[in-house]
C-alpha cells in the first residue's frame, strides 16, 4: 500500500496523513500505514435519534483508534463501495427493524456481503437484564429481520443495545400515535435514555480489533 514500503534511504520518512474524525474535521498523525487508508460506515435508521446517537458513539470510538468512521443516516447513502467496513444499525419497534435499515441491508447486500459487516439494534427500554420469562433481554428483543440479514450479509457480530424513550416526543408513525392514547400502553414503557455507552464503546472497540490492519480496499 502507499506509505507503507521501506525505501532505501534511511532517512527518508513516510509522510504524515490526514484522519477525518467522524465530526469531519481533521488532524496531521504520524507516519502513513494501512489502516489510514481505511474508511469505515456506520449507517443507521431512527425515529427519534436515540439510535443516531449510538451510531455517532461507535463511529467516534473506531476513529480515535486510528480507523476512521463516518456515521450517516440509512437515507444519506447511495452506496457503500467507498468503504472497507460496514456498520448497520437501526431502532427496533415490536421486535421490527426499521424499514429503513432494512431496505439498506437487502439494496446493497451484493456490495454488503463481500465486506466486513456488523448489525446492531437499540430498542429495549429499562434496567431489567432479564425479561418475565427468564430470559436475556437484550436476546429475547433481537428483531425477527436478523435472521433473513444474517443469511443475506453473513455478518462478523450482531448487537442488540438497550434504547431511549421519551414520552413528550413527537409521535412518530401510527403505531406511536396509538400509544399515545392507550394509557396501559404508555405505563409499559420506562421513560428516560437507558443506552449502555460502556457497552457500545466496548463492541466498537471490539470491532476495531478484528479489523486490525485489514479489510476490503475501497472499489
Amino acid at each position: 500500500m502507499p506509505g507503507a514500503e521501506r525505501t532505501a534511504q534511511h532517512d527518508r520518512q513516510p509522510s504524515p496523513v490526514l484522519v477525518v474524525r467522524a465530526d469531519g474535521c481533521g488532524s496531521r498523525t504520524g507516519p502513513r500505514t494501512e489502516r489510514d487508508d481505511m474508511r469505515i460506515l456506520v449507517a443507521y435508521a431512527t425515529r427519534h435519534g436515540a439510535t443516531a446517537g449510538i451510531a455517532e458513539r461507535i463511529a467516534a470510538v473506531l476513529t480515535e483508534t486510528g480507523r476512521p468512521a463516518e456515521a450517516r443516516p440509512v437515507e444519506d447513502v447511495t452506496n457503500v463501495e467507498g468503504y472497507n467496513a460496514v456498520i448497520l444499525g437501526g431502532a427496533a419497534y415490536m421486535l421490527h427493524w426499521l424499514k429503513p435499515a432494512v431496505k439498506f441491508a437487502r439494496r446493497h447486500r451484493a456490495a454488503l456481503a463481500g465486506r466486513p459487516v456488523w448489525l446492531f439494534s437499540s430498542g429495549p427500554l429499562g434496567t431489567d437484564l432479564v425479561d418475565k420469562d427468564g430470559q436475556d433481554v437484550l436476546q429475547s428483543t433481537r428483531p425477527k429481520e436478523f435472521d433473513e440479514l444474517t443469511e443475506l450479509l453473513h455478518p462478523r457480530g450482531e448487537q442488540v443495545f438497550f434504547g431511549a424513550y421519551d414520552p413528550e416526543a413527537e409521535p412518530v408513525g401510527l403505531g406511536e400515535r396509538l400509544v399515545r392514547h392507550m394509557p396501559a400502553a404508555q405505563d409499559a414503557l420506562p421513560a428516560g435514555d437507558f443506552r449502555d455507552w460502556d457497552a457500545i464503546e466496548a463492541w466498537a472497540r471490539g470491532i476495531a480489533e478484528s479489523l486490525g490492519t485489514h479489510g476490503r480496499q475501497p472499489e
